[in-house]
């Protein structure tokens, strides 16, 4: 599948920026770069500033960046063009490079190359996606930690101490007739509960790669003329939603970019929610809405607290079943401080939750409201992690990005594990001396979770590298 004979070529910037980087790795970069760049550079690693061909035609300012093998990214020599130019001046430079006799990059294959020449494991080149596709800190932070090795050296430790524990049950069953007990069932239960935790410990702090894709979705409900509109732009700093004293002015599903401290999330605005749609046009609305709140991470539910009533918002909260929800008091400028603390007081009992009094048009309570939606997204992304007192991470050696595959091996080691645990107490309970088939049985389920961990750096066929390089965009 992935050739190392030959040099690969491809943009490794993003499209969007108008500074470009192409990247070049093989047998053939260095004479591939002496002949498109000048000056030409010496056969020595570093920075060269000059011009780069595009063509026969035309030439533009670049910086070539040279690093020789093995000391690279990828292990082989290495170049990086550095261009500030268009995407249709970048698509002639790769096609005249292709014409060259390189090749286009596929997916991820400079990180795969890198795997392969033996410079990163395969769960640090899995990182090398996960950091690029990171939509938060607490992400990007779990994604880093991978990439250092993080999981390799876990797996690789509590890989040591099965072996161990293995060695010493295998030990007492090829000593089983004479008066030897290298470990006491007590021992082994005890040593492999650890062990047990210690993986479960991994599994329930990890950050999921398989969500760091898209961005969290955080909706606005209420009922119409609520405040959602007027939050919404108030919230985003811009005016995305049309506002109006008239009720049902928004109809569409309206989103925009939202910068928390420590995360981005979507932040969307919908049609107001009503008891009984009027016509057709109030029917889709408000099915487009309740859809949308439905797939959201977190919804602020928007009550109007200078109204007379709230029968109507409480008929609609029961529309929507979100998975964390947010109430808000909007509209609290409109009260003076004495009545609007006895209204919030009544939200709270009449929908046995806390409301936080906000105001779009004074901006009291949005940044308290930020920070809510903050933790809240950063509890649904973690698990439970939260930043500390002083707002940053705290490091520990649980918080590693998992993909799907680092997560089914460490969920069939630990119940392997608990396999083993269960046959030992099972035979401790019956009184069952060392060298019975118990430890038998323990010493096959201890091999198996042993082969399930270690399988995450060995024995990857190509069809598992094709999967996991497939996820990467190409120039990675």
């Amino acid at each position: 599948m992935y050739q190392l004979n030959d040099t690969i070529a491809a943009v490794s910037s993003p499209t969007s920026q108008k500074r470009v980087i192409v990247r070049i790795s093989g047998p053939g970069t260095f004479d591939t770069v002496k002949e498109i760049f000048t000056p030409a550079p010496t056969a020595e690693a570093g920075l060269v500033s000059g011009v780069v061909a595009i063509d026969a035609e035309l030439q533009i300012d670049a910086k070539l960046y040279l690093f020789l093998a093995p000391h690279s990214y990828t292990g082989e020599t290495l170049a990086e063009i550095h261009i500030h130019t268009n995407p249709s001046v970048t698509k002639v430079l790769i096609g005249n490079l292709l014409k060259m006799g390189l090749r286009m990059a596929g997916p991820g294959e400079f990180t795969a190359r890198s795997f392969l020449n033996g410079k990163i494991d395969l769960a640090q080149a899995e990182a090398v996606n996960e950091i690029v596709t990171s939509s938060n800190r607490f992400q990007l932070a779990a994604a880093e930690r991978l990439f250092s090795g993080r999981l390799a050296e876990t797996t690789e430790k509590v890989c040591s101490k099965i072996m161990d524990c293995l060695s010493l049950i295998e030990a007492g069953l090829d000593f089983s007739g004479e008066d030897i007990e290298f470990i006491t069932q007590d021992q082994a239960v005890e040593r492999l509960t650890e062990l047990k935790h210690e993986l479960g410990q991994l599994l329930d702090g990890s950050i999921s790669c398989e969500t760091v894709i898209d961005l969290p979705a955080v909706g606005i409900a209420g009922s119409p003329n609520a405040g959602k509109s007027s939050l919404l732009n108030k919230l985003l700093g811009q005016a995305r939603s049309i506002v109006s004293p008239l009720r049902k002015t928004t109809r569409d599903v309206l989103t925009g970019l939202l910068s928390l401290e420590h995360c981005n999330c979507v932040l969307f605005d919908c049609a107001g929610l009503i008891q009984k749609p009027n016509n057709i046009l109030d029917e889709l609305a408000q099915q487009a809405a309740i859809q949308s709140l439905q797939k959201a991470s977190v919804v602020v539910f928007c009550v109007d607290v200078s109204k007379s009533g709230w029968s109507e918002d409480m008929a609609i909260r029961k529309l929507i079943k979100p998975e964390v929800f947010v109430p808000v008091a909007s509209k609290s400028d409109l009260l003076l401080p004495d009545v609007l603390a006895e209204c919030l007081a009544e939200l709270n009992e009449l929908f046995d939750s806390r409301f936080l009094a906000v105001s779009a048009e004074t901006g009291t309570g949005l940044e308290q409201l930020k920070t809510i939606l903050d933790e809240k997204i950063i509890e649904l992304a973690t698990g439970s992690v939260k930043p500390d007192a002083g707002g940053e991470l705290r490091d520990t050696r649980y918080e590693i990005a998992l993909t799907a595959r680092h997560k089914q091996a460490v969920t069939e080691a630990i119940e392997d594990i608990g396999e083993a645990v269960s046959v030992l107490k099972a035979g401790n309970a019956a009184g069952l001396s060392a060298g019975e088939p118990r430890d038998e049985v323990a010493a096959m389920m201890l091999r198996a979770a042993y082969q399930s961990l270690s399988g995450i750096e060995q024995h990857i066929d190509e069809q598992i590298l094709e999967r996991i390089f497939s996820r990467f965009c190409i120039g990675k």
